[in-house]
């Protein structure tokens, strides 16, 4: 016989206890304390399933060097950008989370990629979250030409994997996970045990039918992903869709991926009729103008080099403490070049507030940047426009020393692709095969004072 317990489950971790809280005691969310019920079996079943085992059976494990190996042949979802991401497509029978702000384009995006594969494959898209006649609006607006796209508007979870089971496709979309519902549970759609309880329905149907399935996912106000903690490890890649609501490029980043590289990026422009690919994202994020403060630096994003500016603004202060302020940088770092700079270069920077932007709304996180923004930040202390057509790629250790940067070879490539006259970087890589045709300088320097004397030397 079964019996129905009440348990306390946060909906922001997931934590479990057996009564009610205010405040989550694991995460320390406020007001996050739900009740939910579950049916408690007998242990008998249990005693029953160890008695089995005792039986004798053949075993089904066989030695990995035995394994037969299979050729995997992935999906293309129709956009260079996201296979870029995905690491070249889509793995039947995997799973994809992709989660992003609201409004951001993910459901464009993914109908978009659904409706490309649909011309060649069979796909189906779950709207939870719309009616038909709203998924249909905006099919019409990014394209209405004829292809095998299944729409199902239904937000129980029974009758969704009946239509799966029934229909088999190869590619299947669920917009959105949290608006699933499992009838068999009592609480609410959304919460932890839902989207636990769906995510794990949806992975064995994926696997045992051999579809590939691309779920959205809500984020939080913090910008993590909403549900528990078990979703991103149950499925086999995470993406994010970010971007400035107020710019018209969106960036597509691979955050886990069992079957390709993770850090990849993929760049978007939205458009009137739907998110485009940006074959050469370098041009939205250089302006291309000459001034005093604003530095170039190529950083690579997974595989993918990308030119950008820096832009920096020094102005004498009027707290009694100099503000420090960064946009796309984090600002411990800025502290350290500044440390590294005043210390190094003898310059006074500790009574300037100091303002530093990366062009664009791009996030910089690798170090490799280092030398483009103290290079931007010095010609705005000395009000000196920068080099025309030089290049800052460098890592700036805290003694002044520099060091490389990785994938230094695709950076260079870069840097001539865009038909730059000048490079500045460290000393440790061979560049002869790349001034064989004189179309680049290239200067080494070990130390920052001596790199940035190289760029400010003919001002």
């Amino acid at each position: 016989m079964s019996r129905s317990v009440s348990i306390y489950v946060c909906q922001s971790c997931g934590a479990q206890t057996r009564q009610f809280f205010g405040r989550c005691n694991n995460c320390g969310e406020w007001n996050s304390i739900i009740e939910e019920k579950i049916s408690q079996k007998s242990d008998k079943s249990f005693y029953t399933k160890i008695n089995s085992l005792k039986e004798k059976s053949p075993y089904r494990s066989e030695l990995i060097s035995k394994t037969k190996n299979q050729i995997i042949n992935r999906i293309p979802s129709g956009y260079h950008e996201l296979d870029r991401v995905l690491g070249g497509g889509l793995v039947p029978g995997s799973l994809v989370l992709i989660g992003g702000d609201p409004g951001i384009g993910k459901s464009t995006l993914i109908l978009q990629s659904a409706t490309a594969m649909a011309h060649k494959r069979s796909v189906l898209y779950v709207a939870a979250e719309e009616s038909a006649q709203q998924v249909k609006l905006r099919w019409n607006r990014i394209d209405n030409s004829e292809s095998n796209l299944h729409l199902l508007a239904e937000t129980d979870l029974e009758l969704v994997l009946k239509e799966l089971n029934y229909l088999k496709p190869d590619v299947a979309v669920i917009d959105s996970i949290q608006a699933l519902h499992d009838k068999n549970l009592s609480s609410s759609p959304g919460s932890v045990a839902q989207v636990r309880e769906c995510s794990a329905a949806l992975q064995q149907i994926a696997k045992r039918e051999n579809i590939s399935l691309l779920i959205i996912g809500h984020v939080t106000k913090d910008g993590m992903l909403a549900g528990p903690k078990v979703l991103e490890h149950l499925v086999d890649a995470v993406l994010t869709f970010e971007g400035d609501r107020f710019a018209s490029h969106r960036l597509l980043r691979g955050v886990k991926n069992r079957f390709g590289a993770t850090c990849e990026l993929g760049v978007f422009e939205m458009q009137q009729d739907g998110l485009s690919e940006v074959s050469n994202p370098s041009e939205l994020f250089l302006s291309k103008t000459t001034a005093p403060g604003i530095s170039t630096i190529v950083t690579c994003e997974g595989t993918r080099p990308l030119a950008i500016d820096i832009q920096a603004l020094l102005n004498s202060t009027s707290y009694a403490s100099p503000r420090r302020t960064a946009t796309g940088v984090e600002i411990n770092r800025l502290h350290q070049i500044l440390a590294v700079i005043e210390k190094n270069m003898n310059l006074s920077l500790s009574r300037y507030d100091c303002y530093l932007a990366v062009a664009g709304g791009l996030e910089v996180e690798e170090p490799g940047a280092d030398l483009g923004i103290a290079a931007a930040i010095v010609s705005s202390f000395k009000d000196i426009e920068l080099e025309e057509g030089v290049v800052f790629i460098g890592e700036i250790g805290l003694a002044g020393q520099l060091r490389l940067a990785r994938q230094m070879q695709q950076r260079i490539n870069e840097v001539i692709r865009l038909g730059y006259k000048k490079l500045i970087i460290p000393e440790g890589i061979d560049t002869s095969e790349f001034e064989k045709n004189k179309k680049i300088k290239i200067l080494k320097a070990t130390n920052i004072n001596q790199a940035l004397m190289d760029a400010l030397k003919n001002k």
